[in-house]
């Protein structure tokens, strides 16, 4: 049976939603999710969860430019922690310095209107977190295997 990694762009308004491949190999966006509560998302999160048969999930942190926690990665982190317990899953996180800013210049290279974007800046950041993970991830098992 394959596993699926589940990688989280979580926003204060919108969080983006990629799913890796069965392999673990590539990121694909999956949706944009409106964010009220954590009890709603983790909902959502756990349908996900039993439907592609999710093993862990990896959220993207919001490091400061020069690496340190600020608000918002603390935010992030109480968020995960909460996630992580209602849906029983293991959560990591990812580096996500200039994930959104990264998406956002890709869609505008793809000529897409800015209505357009808001639509999918957020899972094409979960895709560019969660595509991070899984380079490292299978790098790592390259070096030990």
């Amino acid at each position: 049976m394959t596993h699926r990694i589940l990688g989280l762009d979580l926003g204060s308004k919108r969080i983006g939603i990629a799913i890796s491949d069965p392999l673990n190999w590539t990121a694909q966006p999956l949706q944009m999710h409106p964010f009220s509560t954590v009890q709603i998302l983790a909902s959502h999160i756990g349908k996900l969860i039993e439907q592609y048969d999710i093993r862990s999930i990896v959220v993207g942190l919001p490091l400061n430019m020069n690496g340190s926690e600020g608000p918002a990665a603390r935010n992030v982190r109480g968020v995960a922690d909460e996630l992580s317990r209602i849906v029983s899953i293991e959560v990591s996180f990812w580096d996500e310095r200039l994930s959104t800013r990264s998406a956002e210049r890709t869609l505008i290279e793809a000529n897409m209107r800015r209505k357009e974007r808001k639509n999918h800046v957020d899972s094409l950041a979960a895709v560019i977190i969660l595509q991070g993970y899984l380079d490292r991830l299978n790098r790592s098992a390259e070096i030990s295997g």
